[in-house]
């Protein structure tokens, strides 16, 4: 898979250190007229022959189009690094897409070249990412748009075993609605031909079958827009623009009573209330899990508020019912988070009536935040909780926990820097992999936030530590970032079960590893409870399992398994004794068991497989290479508008050039395997870069220009290997 893994909220992902480097902001646009913040690694085909980029200034870099393979003699990432104003590159031809099978086709194998005429952009994703997810709704827009001149074909490159199975990539394609040719990809054929390096990954190929572009990340939909323009002017005026319609074939529609539900809660009336995702509605069943009572949402994909019937909702993905008291005063009674409206919506469950809490229907791409609740983004909140008198957000887009003030009408971050890993100790330090799934236990009076990070194949808590700190916190400098703590302080995080971002598995025994022993593992799980003896039941849905974690003791076992994609796990405690309530998602239901003695399980553990990036001991240049897009100027008026940080895992690996400092480039020096008996690591290296609108003949920028911010960072696993290159290139956005 991938050498280089970027991590960030607007990508997947790294294996992260236990104590990180100080990170700078997260990804956003300081302004929300061109999402850039998110537009990360950005590779632009080379100026052709009169094309010139704005004047080079200080600090500016220019990298050329990353191709596969890369030319003789090129970096690693096939771009180079220049303060030149022009970067002349060889035209060449796209890799032919490899793959298991298609889908979206009608059976149909597709060729570029039977793509010649069309602008083809190519979507390496896997299905368990939320950023990917983010990008096939920003790429909506785009498909419509340019219905007759582009054609975007879905590359499913899975990190996951279970996503590599034909069934869970047919489902994804279903549940997320993907409407263009997908193909499978479960070997990594395709992606390593183009040389993707990260999940989200966008390859432009023109007309005539050349890579013209190659971008990483999130929030790309402004500038795809401004090449796909340039793209059709150019090739209608070469005459090798073909107009009509693509490839898809639209597969027939499934038809069931619920639809790739996520979360399940109790109501106090009894009965069940069902967050039914796929139909983008609400439905209360009976105790049966069959007989509706009614339907909340009137299934169309939407943010409408009011009565039953006609709100809407966009992919509803976790549920909470509050405190009888707290409903009674607030007026509404189960928080709803509404995933791709980027909002959290009341329920009344009364008459049904909906009404928005909190979030604008735009996506945050910052990694701070708070205020008044209607006037704050949002980012793909996945799951909403009550705990210590506020509703607990699982900001996933973000990886990030929120908390809703309803009284106040109030957000702020909970915790987490955004960074994307396994970190504990105090909470506003901590790092969080898309947390998916809560459940509160109180013991003595003291409450603990139970939680799962499915990136992470991790089950994690929080609880209080002290004095909490409500305030929100203010950004420092709007040009560039908030390096500064994002949540105050007062909870502390741990964690139970979870190594990392590139370990999973289906293996019980103790939740951390003993005198060397091999620990429990868990493989993407979305959800959770507290069962009535203390112990925590995970929805473990990778591994279509539902295991137990004993906090007394520390161990996981496995409770049930052969269950299809299990999203939730509830207990429900009915007249005739205690039931287990398990959400199938990819089985359209809600299924109901009795309380199973404990299986014994153990079927290995698994990585995430890339191979790592040689590298020689001792001095290695570091280079970042940046241009702004047309129109903008890196912003020189309060100084160097860039940062770079620095950090390894562990740390030994990296004995000089660790941590934060302006400019894009950067010596370091890293450890000999003789003398520190390491043959390898993890190098992490954050950037930042702020540019404004200006002048793209002068590259004056005006005193009141819009500001915008682009960020990226990368986990790059190393292996120490003497004569290796010693020079290690990475593209945050080049021409």
């Amino acid at each position: 898979m991938s050498e280089v893994a970027p991590r960030f909220p607007g990508m997947d992902e790294i294996e992260v250190p236990r104590v990180p480097p100080r990170l700078p902001q997260r990804p956003g646009p300081l302004t929300p007229a061109e999402p850039v913040g998110a537009a990360h690694g950005v590779r632009r085909r080379g100026l052709s022959p009169g094309r010139s980029s704005a004047p080079a200034r200080p600090g500016r870099a220019v990298a050329g189009a990353a191709v596969s393979p890369p030319p003789p003699g090129a970096g690693e990432d096939g771009g180079v690094v220049s303060t030149s104003s022009r970067t002349v590159r060889a035209r060449v031809r796209a890799p032919q897409l490899v793959g298991r099978r298609w889908l979206n086709t009608g059976g149909v194998a597709v060729s570029l070249a039977d793509l010649r005429g069309k602008v083809v952009l190519l979507d390496f994703w896997t299905s368990c990412c939320v950023n990917c997810l983010h990008v096939l709704d920003e790429l909506r827009p785009l498909e419509e748009r340019y219905s007759d001149v582009l054609v975007v074909v879905g590359v499913h490159s899975p990190k996951f075993r279970h996503e590599a199975e034909p069934a869970a990539l047919d489902a994804a394609v279903d549940r997320y609605e993907v409407h263009h040719p997908v193909l499978d990809d479960p070997d990594l054929v395709t992606w390593k031909a183009f040389t993707a390096r990260a999940w989200p990954t966008l390859v432009v190929v023109d007309p005539e079958g050349y890579v013209v572009a190659s971008l990483s990340g999130e929030g790309h939909a402004h500038g795809l827009a401004v090449l796909l323009d340039e793209l059709v002017a150019e090739h209608a005026a070469k005459g090798t623009l073909h107009r009509g319609s693509g490839p898809y074939v639209a597969p027939e529609p499934a038809h069931s009573p619920l639809r790739y539900p996520a979360r399940a809660v109790v109501l106090p009336s009894g009965g069940l209330l069902v967050v039914d995702t796929g139909h983008h509605q609400l439905v209360e069943l009976e105790a049966d899990l069959v007989t509706e009572r009614r339907r909340i949402g009137s299934g169309e994909r939407g943010s409408t508020d009011g009565e039953a019937a006609s709100a809407r909702f966009s992919e509803p993905q976790g549920a909470a019912v509050l405190p009888a008291d707290v409903a009674a005063r607030l007026g509404y009674d189960v928080v709803v988070a509404d995933s791709v409206n980027h909002a959290l919506r009341g329920v009344r469950l009364a008459d049904g009536s909906v009404t928005t809490l909190a979030g604008t229907g735009r996506q945050l791409r910052r990694r701070e935040g708070g205020g008044p609740a209607l006037t704050q983004d949002l980012s793909t909140p996945w799951d909403v909780c009550w705990f210590d008198g506020q509703v607990v957000v699982a900001m996933a887009g973000v990886h990030q926990l929120w908390a809703f003030d309803p009284d106040a009408g109030t957000v702020r971050v909970l915790a987490g820097t955004t960074a994307e890993g396994v970190h504990d100790g105090p909470a506003e330090q901590a790092w969080f992999a898309q947390t998916s799934g809560f459940a509160v236990q109180e013991v003595d009076g003291v409450e603990t936030l139970w939680f799962v990070d499915a990136e992470t194949s991790a089950l994690r808590w929080l609880r209080r530590s002290g004095d909490v700190d409500r305030d929100v916190r203010a950004v420092r400098d709007d040009r560039m970032a908030n390096v500064e703590a994002v949540a105050g302080p007062g909870y502390e995080v741990g964690t139970a079960v979870g190594l990392g971002l590139f370990d999973f598995g289906f293996r019980d025994g103790p939740g951390a590893p003993v005198d060397g022993g091999d620990p429990a593992l868990l493989q993407h799980p979305l959800g959770l409870a507290v069962a009535p003896d203390g112990t925590v039941l995970v929805a473990d849905t990778y591994n279509g399992a539902v295991r137990r974690y004993d906090p007394a003791t520390g161990q996981v076992s496995t409770l049930l398994t052969d269950l299809a994609e299990p999203s939730d796990v509830v207990v429900d405690r009915g007249p005739d004794g205690e039931t287990l309530l398990v959400v199938e998602a990819a089985a359209h239901r809600v299924t109901r068991f009795a309380v199973p003695s404990e299986l014994r399980v153990d079927e290995g553990a698994h990585t995430v497989q890339r191979p790592p990036t040689d590298l020689p001991p001792g001095t290695v240049a570091l280079s970042v290479a940046f241009t702004p897009p047309t129109g903008q100027e890196l912003d020189h008026r309060w100084g160097d508008p860039t940062r770079l940080v620095v950090a390894a895992s562990p740390p030994e690996l990296l004995l000089a050039g660790a941590g934060d400092a302006e400019g894009l480039r950067r010596s370091v020096v890293l450890a000999d395997p003789v003398t520190s008996g390491l043959t390898g690591g993890v190098l992490h290296v954050s950037v930042q870069a702020a540019a404004c609108d200006g002048n793209p003949e002068t590259g004056e920028v005006p005193e009141f220009a819009a500001c915008h911010l682009y960020q990226q960072d990368w986990g790059i696993p190393v292996r120490l290997v003497a004569g290796a290159d010693a020079n290690l290139v990475l593209e945050l956005r080049g021409a």
